[in-house]
């Protein structure tokens, strides 16, 4: 079987080098002629753990190929994966332009029977847009060429992404025909060898599932940073609450973790874009809505905190020298977009702070966003020498265990506000640090 993905961001990268490495042949296409050179070279635009082998070692086997040109291998393949962005619009509504791009390219370049699948995050009735924008095409060629269209939306976490994709817990595909159904499920049948986990829906079910699905975790995040706030009110405890309720199996334990907010490419986009689609069909999104408020108050948490820290006015600030562990938006990615970092770079910068970052793998992403607005330390420890306060944002496996004593001698201050709850509370205050963490 040969396919083409069309899109060499984290969806489609993975996707066309996972599905390389079960043997189908695929050719990943992006209109970024540097982008497409350097993966030719085996340069890797993202880090992700395990990628870059598997990227090595299928374009070596022959079965991973990249190029700029889609209507040269579209006569090549049987399936086309459209895994291009969709950016939010201001209004919220995901911007369709590139996956309409993709659809009206292969209008006009195809001649044989072909499955089109969305495999970006698009709204519901976007399959059907593909779908017009493609007979549109091929009416103005006078061409009668059958195709059909499906949507397969993904499901990976950044940092975990070739794993799941490996394993999914799930797949869903979105479809309109027994045809795609059953060319669809050849090509999934290599990862279903232990446990036939793939779900076949109409598409707009399909399309439906993945907004509802992020939105879903991110409620359960916001839902959890409220409750954290109010126990800080009330005297609880909120690892405790969390450990309480996510023994309750109707609830369960994942995405309970409070913190300073959740980030990336997905929720936050997710969210406003299941508001939106709501908002065009009269109908108000009223709990995500209160998720994505929350969401946004609680990425300016440790900013609070350290402001109350220094008796609630923001003008005791200038001058200090702030450490910043972790920028990306969650670990074992380099992904910044809508992370909490940015805010507190935002607002300490603002107040006259010097701004001292690290995180292992997201300094080059936090120069490219941020530039010379911050001081890029060398690792964990420099980043807080000659520091008044340190912030924890990400929650790194390195940072989870630090050297106090280390730690002690090298800042100046003895404030250490923890936005993802992993450093020992007792063993800091035994130090002598003021310590506070979120929702206790």
């Amino acid at each position: 079987m040969r396919i083409a993905v069309v899109g060499t961001g984290y969806v489609g990268l993975v996707t066309g080098t996972c599905f390389s490495e079960m043997g189908v042949h695929v050719t990943c296409v992006d209109v970024d002629d540097r982008k497409i050179e350097a993966l030719k070279q085996g340069i890797i635009p993202i880090y992700e753990p395990g990628l870059a082998t598997l990227v090595t070692k299928n374009m070596k086997s022959g079965r991973l190929h990249f190029t700029t040109r889609l209507e040269e291998v579209l006569n090549e393949v049987n399936i086309v994966f459209i895994a291009v962005g969709t950016p939010p619009d201001e209004d919220g509504s995901a911007d369709l332009r590139y996956v309409l791009d993709v659809a009206k390219t292969i209008g006009e370049h195809m001649s044989h029977y072909l499955v089109v699948v969305t495999k970006s995050t698009v709204p519901v009735g976007t399959a059907q847009k593909v779908k017009a924008v493609i007979e549109q095409a091929l009416s103005q060629r006078g061409v009668n060429c059958e195709f059909d269209v499906a949507s397969n939306p993904e499901f990976l976490k950044e940092g975990n992404a070739v794993k799941d994709f490996m394993s999914p817990d799930r797949v869903v595909v979105g479809v309109e025909s027994e045809r795609t159904r059953k060319l669809m499920a050849r090509l999934y049948k290599p990862f279903m060898i232990v446990s036939d986990r793939l779900i076949f829906t109409d598409i707009p079910s399909a399309e439906m599932i993945k907004y509802a699905a992020n939105s879903m975790l991110a409620t359960r995040i916001s839902f959890m940073n409220d409750i954290a706030n109010l126990c800080e009110l009330v005297g609880a405890d909120v690892n405790m609450v969390r450990k309480g309720i996510g023994s309750d199996t109707r609830i369960g334990k994942k995405f309970l973790y409070a913190g300073c907010g959740y980030g990336g490419s997905c929720f936050p986009k997710d969210v406003k874009a299941l508001i939106k689609t709501a908002a065009d069909h009269g109908y108000p999104m009223r709990v995500l809505q209160a998720v994505e408020d929350v969401n946004a108050d609680q990425k300016l948490v440790l900013y609070h905190k350290i402001v109350k820290y220094y008796g609630g006015d923001e003008t005791q600030l200038k001058g200090k020298v702030v450490a910043l562990w972790g920028l990306s938006f969650k670990p074992e990615t380099d992904d910044m977009r809508e992370a909490p970092s940015l805010v507190l770079i935002d607002l300490l910068t603002k107040a006259g702070v010097t701004v001292k970052v690290y995180d292992p793998v997201a300094m080059d992403e936090c120069r490219r966003r941020v530039g010379d607005n911050v001081t890029y330390a060398h690792d964990m420890y420099d980043a807080v020498d000659g520091a008044d306060a340190l912030l924890l944002v990400t929650e790194w496996k390195e940072f989870r265990i630090p050297n106090v004593e280390r730690l002690h001698s090298l800042m100046r201050g003895r404030l250490i506000l923890d936005g993802r709850n992993i450093l020992d509370a007792d063993e800091l205050h035994q130090a002598g640090f003021e310590y506070h963490c979120i929702g206790h």
